[in-house]
């Protein structure tokens, strides 16, 4: 095609930028202030919840209003006293003490003292382990 006509460039000029500053940037108080040295025009806008936990605070649920309304005292089982009595009485006859107790059914010592004050909450597991090592039956009809 050489030699046809006047040589013509199609060619567009690329301008190449940084990208446009994110809505962060924008917000930050440089840009703004150095807007208004340049003269731009800046809108402010208050939004009407900003700042305020107003929205998740004003009105109580349906929940809330039901718990608060909740008047049943809930309380785990305790240990019964005839289950005290009967590992005291069985650990006795064994002569062991509490930690020799604990360490025979691979427990804490602090295990079998709130089974023998009353303060643990029973443990199906735990008083099949007492009964196996006491060889006495200390749940269901003796």
């Amino acid at each position: 095609m050489a030699g046809i006509g006047p040589l013509t460039q199609d060619w567009e000029p690329v301008v190449i930028r940084k990208k446009a500053p994110s809505a962060a940037a924008k917000k930050d108080e440089k840009v703004v202030n150095a807007a208004r040295r340049a003269g731009a025009e800046i809108e402010s806008i208050k939004k009407s919840n900003a700042g305020s936990n107003r929205a998740a605070s004003s009105s109580t649920s349906l929940n809330t209003r039901k718990l608060d309304e909740e008047t049943e005292n809930l309380a785990h089982d305790r240990v019964p006293t005839e289950l005290k009595k009967a590992i005291m009485q069985a650990r006795m006859e064994k002569k062991l003490t509490q930690a020799q107790l604990a360490q025979m059914i691979n427990e804490k010592p602090q295990i079998i003292q709130e089974y023998e004050s009353g303060k643990a909450i029973p443990n199906q597991q735990i008083i099949g382990k007492l009964e196996r090592a006491l060889g006495t039956k200390l749940r269901g009809k003796k």
